[in-house]
């Protein structure tokens, strides 16, 4: 009997695709999985994302559909896709079709992608055409938001625009089966940007071709010299890392006193002949992103102190860009190999990285010996991203390079929404239709450069992803510059939004969590809602609100800004209220303060002059640092309580604390004060009491959670804010936790310092929203 073939039906469907679809190589891609299914129709981007029209039979249609999400190029990210059944059109073939701008703007803006493998081959092909150039790039990585002026992501809006492509560079952009198929930085020497080299006074040096100019500069590093040059998001200032008068000279020059600098190597094994590299690590440092990694330093490593001083951690970063790789092939060339170099950003010490030639010339004179300029024109400053490993996962501290400005989601609301973040650390984050958009890396808002910075990449992220908040969302602080720059913008909805709670919807939104958690938020600073600095808190939050069920005994602060600086202060108060009121002698800062300094500072307190209470961890981890020793002023935000952690050593015990029965209940350390200074008159060594201190911190916030849980059956429970950052007390709460039967969460895609905080207040404003609060 003969069989009738069965005849499929014949079907037209749009898909709109939204996610990082834009400048990572969907449009080839959706192009040849439609001819490999023989489907007929075109794919578009626009200002929602990327149109796909799909035609043929069913089967090939679904078959097609199912696919897409799974099969894409590798910095493809799909958030959504809405699908919808439309009249068939007869299209004979499948298509690339020009974008389209109109409506309403719902793409996602691609971060920066470092080199990719086969693009660095090509450079280092002699046979290649594009061998030896240091803007070599193609759809899978190169820059993206550095340089995107708007969407959708197109040459034409992009500061490549004014490149003209050549006739090989415009043949391979134009043919969908090439890796640089709208590849929109596309270009090679013949057309595209160009290498110069100028000396300390800005006067042209006669050196031309990429080769000889980065001979020079290696040349010039190799004898201990500074280089600037123009990076990807910004200039870089860099030394040979092995110099110790080379890397004094830097910090001289750049007014950096202390704070850890960060080295690039031109591979993991040269990584590895100064520092640990866990599977994990080396992952990270390898990836598409490829952001500085905090790596622990070999005993053996034989770097000069003052890279890193006073910690077990060193910051290593691998070459993200081309320029970086023929930077550390000139090396070899020049007959440097294992090559280090201090990597840092081109600017003065906590001002914004400069991004053009005039800026750098301006602001870095008197720090580079020599600069390496560009004319591909940078529209957004972007730092350096810094991760560790916690768990073997990815710990980002700072959020730039690499991730910013990927997008979170949040719970939904249709009302578009801007969050100004905090004081230190900054970002800003933009929110609509149940996404949030969170800047890259701003800094701290403590001098006028970086509150330019903050306005500037307010009004360019906004005209980037077209929204136009209709709410605004802000620290409760109302000394912070990012809340009074909130104040004065015309929107007439506005939230004030306290530190903490942000903290914690931070954590929330990372994980797409509802609430309530138990959250522990700690930290070194935050306004709390009864007027006194908060940081040591433990609350039962969701989105729409707080309760604060307990936090550490608050102490008197005197001096503000002063007691920051210089930790012997801070002590004092944690010794008066421990010792009711009188001081033990053989505290070892007595020798390094002026007696009339701490009289001044007793006047301060005992007249409750320019002094507020604080219940922050920050600050007890500043006081138990000079208790031991170990800094009695720092020189930048955290340096005392990272010299704890790196310090620590291997001891159990841990030292008595009390809780009260009230509501917010107060945990007590005053007993942990009083043997922490029996301890150290007992010369117990500093590493021992570092430990114990570490432990008792831990076992804090066991018990609290665990009475917390008790009482109101929450087994969830959210770490977040600065003090997180300390991987010994986030592992040591980890363990603790779970093994009390929690369910635990911690940041790691969003940092857990203030960096995180204006993800929290979008998070908070927008379940406002919803409620129509």
């Amino acid at each position: 009997m003969e069989r009738v073939a069965e005849v499929s039906e014949y079907v037209r469907r749009r898909l709109i695709v939204r996610g990082i679809v834009q400048g990572v190589g969907f449009r080839p891609y959706a192009y040849r999985l439609a001819r490999t299914h023989h489907l007929a129709g075109f794919v578009r981007n626009t200002a929602l994302g990327a149109v796909i029209e799909i035609e043929g039979d069913l089967s090939a249609v679904e078959a097609f559909e199912g696919a897409l999400p799974d099969q894409g190029p590798p910095m493809m990210i799909i958030d959504s896709m809405e699908a919808e059944c439309i009249a068939p059109h007869g299209d004979e073939e499948f298509r690339i079709v020009a974008s389209d701008a109109e409506g309403p703007t719902l793409a996602w803006v691609p971060a920066d992608i470092a080199s990719c493998e086969l693009c660095l081959g090509e450079m280092n092909d002699a046979a290649d055409r594009r061998y030896g150039y240091p803007f070599i790039n193609c759809t899978n990585c190169g820059p993206r938001y550095s340089i995107t002026l708007g969407l959708p992501y197109d040459r034409a809006q992009t500061t490549m625009a004014a490149f003209t492509m050549c006739d090989a560079c415009r043949e391979e952009y134009e043919d969908p089966e090439s890796r640089r198929f709208h590849a929109q930085p596309n270009a090679c020497p013949a057309c595209g940007p160009q290498l110069s080299l100028t000396d300390a006074c800005g006067s042209d040096v006669p050196v031309r071709g990429t080769d000889s100019i980065l001979k020079t500069v290696a040349n010039l590093l190799g004898s201990g010299g500074i280089a600037a040059w123009k990076g990807l998001g910004g200039y870089q200032l860099a030394c040979d890392a092995r110099n110790a008068n080379a890397v004094a000279e830097l910090r001289k020059r750049k007014h950096r006193n202390e704070k850890a600098f960060a080295v690039m190597v031109e591979d993991i094994t040269t990584a590895e002949i100064f520092c640990e590299v866990s599977e994990s690590e080396r992952s990270l440092l390898s990836g598409a992103s490829k952001p500085i990694v905090l790596l622990k330093t070999r005993e053996t490593a034989k770097l000069p102190e003052a890279i890193a001083p006073g910690s077990s951690l060193l910051g290593v970063m691998l070459p993200y860009t081309p320029m970086h790789a023929l930077l550390f092939r000139a090396f070899h060339e020049t007959g440097m190999r294992d090559a280090v170099l201090v990597m840092t950003s081109g600017n003065v010490s906590e001002e914004p990285i400069v991004t053009d030639e005039a800026e750098a010339h301006e602001r870095l004179r008197g720090i580079a010996d020599i600069f390496v300029d560009h004319n591909r024109p940078i529209h957004t400053r972007v730092d350096d991203s810094v991760a560790r490993v916690v768990e073997g996962r990815p710990f980002l501290l700072r959020r730039a390079r690499g991730y910013a400005p990927m997008p979170m989601e949040l719970p939904v609301n249709r009302v578009p929404l801007l969050a100004c973040g905090a004081q230190q650390k900054s970002t800003l984050c933009f929110a609509r239709e149940g996404v949030a958009f969170l800047s890259q890396h701003l800094g701290d808002l403590e001098n006028y450069e970086t509150l330019v910075f903050f306005e500037q990449t307010l009004e360019r992220m906004g005209r980037l992803l077209q929204i136009e908040p209709e709410a605004v969302a802000h620290d409760l602080h109302p000394a912070y510059l990012s809340t009074q720059l909130a104040q004065r913008l015309p929107i007439a909805k506005k939230f004030a939004v306290q530190h903490h709670h942000a903290h914690i919807a931070s954590c929330m939104a990372e994980h797409r969590l509802e609430g309530p958690v138990i959250g522990v938020a700690w930290d070194g600073t935050g306004l709390g809602t009864d007027g006194t600095i908060w940081g040591g808190e433990f609350l039962l939050a969701d989105y729409a609100g707080f309760e604060r069920q307990a936090h550490l005994r608050s102490v008197p602060l005197a001096g503000g800004d002063t007691a920051v600086r210089e930790p012997w202060r801070v002590a004092r108060s944690y010794l008066l209220d421990a010792f009711d009121n009188s001081v033990p002698r053989g505290i070892r800062w007595q020798n390094f303060v002026l007696a009339r300094s701490v009289r001044t500072l007793d006047a301060l307190l005992e007249g409750r002059i320019r002094t507020t209470d604080t219940s922050s961890c920050g600050r007890l981890f500043d006081a138990v640092a000079s208790l031991l020793g170990v800094h009695q002023a720092v020189s930048f935000e955290g340096q005392a309580a990272m010299a704890l952690e790196t310090i620590a050593g291997a001891d159990d015990k841990v030292y008595d604390f009390a809780l009260d029965g009230a509501r917010p209940s107060q945990v007590d350390l005053r007993c942990m004060v009083r043997q922490i200074v029996d301890d150290v008159e007992r010369e117990v060594p500093a590493s021992t009491i570092s430990a114990r201190f570490h432990n008792t911190l831990v076992a804090v916030i066991e018990k609290v959670c665990i009475q917390l849980g008790g009482d109101t059956g929450n087994k969830r429970v959210c770490l977040s804010g600065g003090c997180f950052q300390n991987v010994r007390l986030l592992e040591g709460c980890l363990r603790a936790l779970r093994f009390a039967g929690f369910e635990v969460f911690f940041q790691q895609q969003i940092p857990c310092n203030d960096g995180g905080i204006s993800l929290g207040q979008a998070a908070i404003a927008s379940e406002l929203l919803r409620k129509g609060m």
